[in-house]
């Protein structure tokens, strides 16, 4: 069984890298049609700080308000072949549901799961069992589905009136950014390699096209379209640059990217989840096939994220009509040292 943030590695012949897309599809609804109604309480969102599809789940979390009815458990940022661990937690044990690996919570549901324990993962906290964990679902659900128990002022990150431009825009921006950068990683030939990179940065050239003219990626607040950019951006530098080759340009070279991905990190609700020491230990632990040493760079410089970025003068308000989110609570706080931002 494998286990990581690549969602379960698979190398085809032309040495393409394919994403295994297969996850536990069952949902959380208001109206409980799956047989998990939504409740205050019964569920633990079970994250890694170093995932960048864990780290949407946090973010939206963060942005809605939902921390006093959905809480939430942190893998550390390195896990074994079997699943992701408990071990920043004392004893090794997740405090709630009192497992020392996810993988427990996938074998309570499904005795016989041969498929990678992902993160993030959405489990019942009565019965152990995990309900799901389709990443790209879970977020649209806790804006849609969870609604009633968002706090004042949060923002709308999936309105009705722009979904159908906000889901092309985050198809475009998963295939060629968010798996582009795993299908230059993890590629098995050059010809396959140059293939990602080129449509990495072409995508990536549309963007900043794109971002020029206007704040955000669709209307002028922030939605889910940018909550899932931005996870790959943060990661750019510290990993993708790097370990994954995709080394046209930093992402602190890109001007428009990175005054945007800046102008979002500034944001309350995105940088105050972002912690660069579990990032970098992930990747270059982890994936020791690309990185057999197992060294961390000690870099980059994090001061930048914090310099001016200039983009409010294209107008726009990250929460509309909302209010930003209250600071984390304590025992989420990203440590000192982990992140360029005070805490």
């Amino acid at each position: 069984m494998t286990d990581s943030d690549d969602g379960g590695r698979y190398v085809n012949p032309t040495g393409e890298f394919t994403r295994d897309n297969n996850y536990i599809a069952t949902r959380i609804t208001a109206d409980a049609r799956d047989g998990y109604p939504v409740e205050p309480g019964r569920y633990r969102l079970v994250v890694s700080r170093a995932c960048p599809w864990a780290n949407r789940a946090i973010i939206v979390r963060r942005l809605l308000g939902l921390e006093p009815v959905l809480s939430v458990g942190i893998a550390g940022p390195t896990h074994d072949e079997r699943s992701w661990t408990f071990d920043l937690d004392p004893g090794g044990r997740d405090p709630v549901l009192g497992i020392e690996r996810l993988q427990e919570a996938f074998l309570a549901r499904f005795p016989d799961y041969e498929r990678g324990i992902t993160v993030p993962a959405i489990v019942d906290i009565p019965t152990g069992k995990v309900v799901t964990n389709d990443y790209a679902q879970i977020t649209l659900d806790l804006s849609t589905e969870w609604r009633d128990f968002h706090r004042p002022g949060a923002p709308e990150l999936y309105p009705e009136d722009s979904r159908e431009e906000i889901d092309e825009v985050m198809d475009l921006v998963f295939r060629d950014v968010n798996n582009g950068v795993y299908r230059c990683g993890f590629a098995g030939t050059q010809d396959a390699y140059e293939k990602s990179y080129r449509r990495l940065f072409d995508r990536l050239d549309w963007l900043s096209e794109r971002l020029s003219t206007q704040r955000y990626l669709v209307g002028d607040t922030v939605t889910e379209a940018d909550v899932r950019l931005f996870t790959t951006l943060a990661r750019f530098d510290p990993v993708y640059h790097g370990h994954f080759k995709c080394n046209r340009h930093k992402l602190s070279e890109m001007e428009v990217l990175w005054a945007y991905a800046r102008d979002l990190f500034q944001t309350p609700g995105f940088g105050d989840t972002i912690d660069f020491d579990h990032i970098k230990r992930h990747y270059y632990e982890v994936h020791t096939d690309i990185n057999p040493t197992g060294i961390v760079p000690a870099g980059p410089d994090l001061a930048g994220w914090l310099a001016p970025h200039g983009r409010g003068a294209l107008g726009g308000r990250p929460f509309g009509d909302g209010t930003p989110p209250g600071p984390p609570p304590p025992d989420e706080a990203v440590r000192q040292g982990h992140t360029p931002l005070p805490v």
